[in-house]
């Protein structure tokens, strides 16, 4: 196997660990669990506020987990980054699966959020800065799927320790999330950083010996050599175009005419329409809505909920062939 292939495919596995654990530490199995309900004391309808408080708090977390990894992950680099995001999750989830009170268990999901944040904001940057560009497609279509199926397995974990009672029934789903914590302790540290980090920080050298690394060639091939003067003529272009988050929000667009704002504005806007039309619904709370709206058991329930992701992965498997043959706005508009 070249050496290409090893370090894309880890970076791959990377986001694959990252995600299950992200998810499995997600309560939209553990929130219809009654020990859960019973330690926090968050059990009936007069909770139910609160309920919801603690279980979307997580993503506040991580919202300013991915804002601080704008300035962090370009002072530390990728590799660090990565590395600070993934202790602090180790932190959160500590303190959550000690948790024997609300307060305990808020502080321990915001703490999740940030170190997850750090990660989710990093690793698409690093593994497409490590990337060709013919592979880029692909590559996320892949992560994603990846992610769901992390999902679909925190879903059945929770499924599978449903039957069992006390807490070991919520606290070890998420004590399984350290597997994959220490999976990325033991490999992410011998992964390269970004070839455009290196060379905007001025290790032209270094970046250059990873590029040949990953190509599975030499630093005198031609290509190596065009591939380290177009990044550096991009990290030029950027410093002497660069806006500040000022400028950027108020819609500026720079001496260079980036259209920056045009783009956040696109990679923003589809994600939040996403998150706005009720997914989340669906991934958190399937197992409350069937349990209590519909009237099923806790186990049919949990059961429905395990299979909904199933079916999320099939689907998702349809992008790796179609990414690029139908490309990126017919597969949204298809999707929708």
């Amino acid at each position: 196997m070249t050496r290409v292939f090893s370090v894309r495919l880890n970076h791959l596995s990377y986001q694959r660990f990252s995600q299950k654990y992200e998810l499995i530490s997600s309560p939209g199995g553990v929130v219809v669990t009654q020990d859960y309900l019973n330690t926090l004391n968050l059990d009936g309808p007069e909770h139910t506020s609160l309920l919801g408080t603690v279980t979307a708090i997580y993503d506040i977390g991580c919202f300013f987990g991915a804002v601080a990894a704008f300035s962090l992950g370009e002072m530390l680099g990728r590799k660090k980054t990565v590395l600070l995001g993934t202790t602090i999750m180790s932190i959160g989830a500590i303190l959550q699966i000690t948790a024997y009170g609300v307060p305990q268990m808020i502080v321990g999901r915001i703490v999740a959020g940030i170190g997850n944040g750090l990660n989710t904001a990093t690793a698409p940057v690093w593994q497409a800065e490590t990337s060709k560009a013919a592979w880029r497609g692909k590559l996320v279509v892949i992560e994603m799927i990846c992610n769901i199926a992390g999902f679909s397995l925190s879903n059945w974990v929770t499924y599978g320790f449903s039957f069992v009672d006390g807490p070991v029934s919520w606290r070890m789903p998420l004590v399984l999330q350290f597997i994959f914590i220490f999976i990325l302790f033991a490999t992410v540290p011998w992964l390269p950083e970004s070839p455009r980090w290196l060379i905007a920080h001025g290790e032209i050298v270094r970046a250059e010996q990873i590029i040949a690394d990953l190509e599975a060639t030499t630093v005198d091939d031609p290509w190596v050599v065009t591939e380290s003067k177009e990044i550096q003529w991009a990290a030029q272009f950027e410093r002497e175009n660069g806006m500040s988050w000022t400028d950027l929000l108020k819609g500026k667009t720079g001496a260079g005419n980036t259209s920056t704002i045009r783009r956040l504005l696109l990679g923003a806007g589809t994600q939040a329409m996403q998150q706005l039309a009720g997914i989340n619904v669906t991934s958190y709370y399937l197992p409350t809505v069937l349990t209590k709206s519909v009237g099923l058991g806790n186990s049919l329930a949990r059961l429905l909920a395990a299979c909904n992701s199933v079916s999320y992965l099939l689907f998702s498997l349809i992008g790796i062939p179609n990414v690029e043959r139908w490309g990126r706005r017919k597969m949204m508009m298809y999707a929708a």
